[in-house]
């Protein structure tokens, strides 16, 4: 009997940017192939270091018509995967082409820009058979995993008290760019906060309130009261924003978490999340869609309401 394991083929949209080269190692990492790849921005030369060999496309289009050709030509040729990193607007769309063509869909965060888009890719999964996936990497950190273990194995009725700081600085590039446009991008907390908002959600409970403080279009803050902590947190791509002793080591970015006045460190251990993620998508898991509801209803009501200012239990950061 033949137990060969067949080489998956994938296809990968947006490959010039900084997310694609941990999805093509992730391809790579797990013994598969990469097909296809689309991106409007032909700087995509990272390409060469792990399939030279794919064939690239500038046009959608064209891309829609090969992954179309390719599943016409049957099982050993079709894309089984389609690797989404494009920007956020982007995705609903992308997932569709991918589901529309036979294969399943892989996509970063945020999934959608907006809750109600979540409901209607639920139906065409239905309708397909294929799966949508999302990149929930944190879910899988070693020490973001200890923390959930702890969390769900205290008292019941003990809430904790967490503090999210998160700053990672960005040049005025940022403001030209698709993330800089709140339609395109999902604004700020949406951009570079999801991940942290799903970690949260996941590891503490769902949303029993979600306060606003602070709402520019470089930073945010504000307050979470989840079923097991109240979590006050601050985002931001303004270098200003850092603490000076963290400015004169040279860094030009600052993550913490604490709980308790407790300090949760998991700075360490990004490297290889994305090839875990694949490996347990192709074992047969992996995050499906409705696992990214509760991120995806934070950030849209937190770029809907008004900030209400420094009222309230807020983030220090917010008097810098």
């Amino acid at each position: 009997m033949n137990t060969t394991k067949k080489v998956q083929n994938f296809a990968l949209i947006g490959a010039a940017g900084y997310i694609a080269p941990r999805h093509m190692k992730a391809i790579k990492d797990t013994g598969n192939n990469l097909v296809a790849v689309l991106d409007r921005n032909d700087s995509a030369g990272i390409i060469d270091s792990y399939f030279p060999n794919a064939d690239y496309f500038l046009e959608p289009e064209r891309f829609d018509r090969h992954l179309d050709k390719l599943r016409r030509l049957g099982p050993d040729k079709k894309i089984d995967y389609v690797s989404i990193c494009s920007p956020n607007y982007l995705h609903d769309a992308h997932i569709r082409l991918a589901l529309r063509n036979n294969a399943h869909a892989i996509c970063e965060k945020p999934l959608v820009l907006n809750p109600w888009n979540i409901d209607a890719l639920k139906i065409i999964e239905n309708e397909t058979g294929k799966n949508i996936y999302n990149i929930l990497q944190l879910r899988l950190h070693p020490a973001i995993v200890d923390l959930k273990k702890r969390i769900d194995n205290s008292p019941k009725d003990k809430k904790f008290d967490v503090d999210l700081t998160y700053i990672t600085s960005r040049g005025k590039w940022y403001f030209s760019s698709w993330k800089g446009e709140e339609q395109k991008s999902g604004g700020i907390a949406t951009n570079i906060g999801v991940h942290f908002y799903d970690m949260l959600s996941w590891i503490f409970g769902d949303v029993q309130s979600n306060i606003v403080h602070l709402y520019e279009k470089d930073k945010a803050a504000g307050f979470l009261e989840l079923e097991k902590a109240r979590v006050r947190w601050f985002l931001s791509i303004d270098y200003n924003s850092i603490p000076e002793e963290i400015k004169a080591t040279g860094k030009r970015t600052y993550r913490s978490l604490t709980m308790n006045g407790e300090s949760i460190e998991f700075s360490d251990g990004f490297t290889d999340l994305h090839t875990r993620v694949y490996e347990d998508i192709l074992a047969g898991n992996g995050f499906r869609i409705e696992e990214t509801r509760a991120s995806n209803q934070i950030v849209y009501d937190i770029r809907k309401q008004k900030a209400v200012g420094a009222i309230g239990d807020y983030h220090p950061f917010i008097k810098k």
